[in-house]
């Protein structure tokens, strides 16, 4: 991999065609809906795909653009989920929110398809797949069947874990687990990182968490029991204040540059000393590069230009990589950097 490998945490801008034919489509008898549909959305995967590669971003993700905002995805495919209706997540936007009213059994590949079309389009030799966590379905989930919170995640973790392993064995070698509640509940951080454990259980790829705009000291303390390769986390948005939570890190850093919820596009020179300032913290061999989130709710054309901005920012620090003699760095799967 190049030094300061670049990604995204996931999603990426749709198609505003993809969304009208969505609509277009609805009363459609529902097998040539689903056939239609299957066209539209790996026809949009590709254009996301080809659209991140041309930018220079290393290891693209399919930008998510196969799901809606939430974890309908994930509850659709897993026993024991029931819809009752939308509910408001941010600003005017909506979800559709699961309840939990059976025990949640797995019953087959969750996002697997989505990493195999990805796989298929790509050309880099890398590519990300992400899958929520389970403390995070569980909070937005309404739960109407388990007495036992503990008892609810540790299901969730080893349906996770089931998907997981199923991901390996398609080839998949980076795996990133979203997990933006993990801190919402100070109280239960340990649970959750014990979740997050029971998820990884047996893999022997690169597996990531995502976690945002809460208070990282509360997952210090877990550095070293956490048994994942890297924490992608979100700095932008903040300033890049709390960097020195950063200190004692033994795992790769996924640093996010990007602020995804201002329309303002960075300049290349503010993210160069970005990550200046952070490899005080962490060694450049550990840190890949990343919006602070997904970038779904932007236009398409900011995002491109942000991404833009990151990358030649990147570029910045890379030339001043070289001189030391740091061009290249390896494709980590163990949980300690370096």
């Amino acid at each position: 991999m190049p030094a300061l490998p670049t990604t995204l945490v996931g999603s990426y801008p749709k198609p505003l065609w993809l969304n009208a034919l969505s609509r277009g489509l609805k009363f459609h008898e529902s097998r040539k809906r689903a056939k239609l549909l299957k066209e539209a959305y790996d026809d949009a995967v590709t254009i996301v795909v080809r659209e991140l590669e041309e930018l220079g971003i290393d290891i693209p993700t399919d930008g998510k653009v196969r799901r809606d905002p939430g974890i309908e995805y994930l509850a659709k495919k897993v026993d024991g989920f029931k819809f009752y209706g939308p509910v408001r997540i941010w600003g005017n936007h909506y979800a559709m929110k699961p309840a939990i009213i059976d025990k949640l059994r797995y019953v087959g590949p969750i996002v697997v398809d989505e990493y195999l079309y990805l796989r298929k389009v790509a050309r880099a030799r890398v590519v990300k797949v992400t899958i929520t966590g389970p403390t995070t379905v569980a909070d937005w989930s309404f739960n109407e069947y388990y007495k036992s919170r503990e008892e609810l995640i540790f299901d969730l973790a080893k349906i996770i874990n089931a998907e997981l392993k199923k991901l390996e064995e398609a080839g998949a070698l980076y795996v990133q687990i979203d997990e933006p509640s993990l801190l919402v509940k100070p109280e239960e951080v340990e649970l959750g990182i014990e979740a997050i454990n029971e998820a990884v259980r047996g893999l022997n790829i690169k597996v990531g968490i995502h976690v945002c705009y809460s208070d990282y000291s509360l997952l210090k303390p877990y550095f070293d029991e956490l048994r994942v390769t890297q924490l992608t986390l979100e700095f932008a948005s903040r300033g890049f204040k709390d960097l020195e939570v950063l200190k004692g890190l033994d795992k790769e850093l996924g640093l996010g540059v990007i602020d995804v919820h201002s329309s303002r596009v960075e300049d290349p020179l503010t993210i160069a000393r970005a990550i200046r300032k952070v490899m005080e913290y962490v060694r450049p061999e550990c840190i890949y590069v990343n919006p602070d989130c997904g970038m779904r709710f932007l236009p398409r054309d900011i995002a491109r230009r942000k991404l833009e901005s990151m990358i030649r920012g990147v570029k910045i620090v890379r030339e001043e990589l070289k001189k030391s003699g740091l061009e290249s760095i390896e494709f980590r799967v163990r949980d300690s950097c370096p």
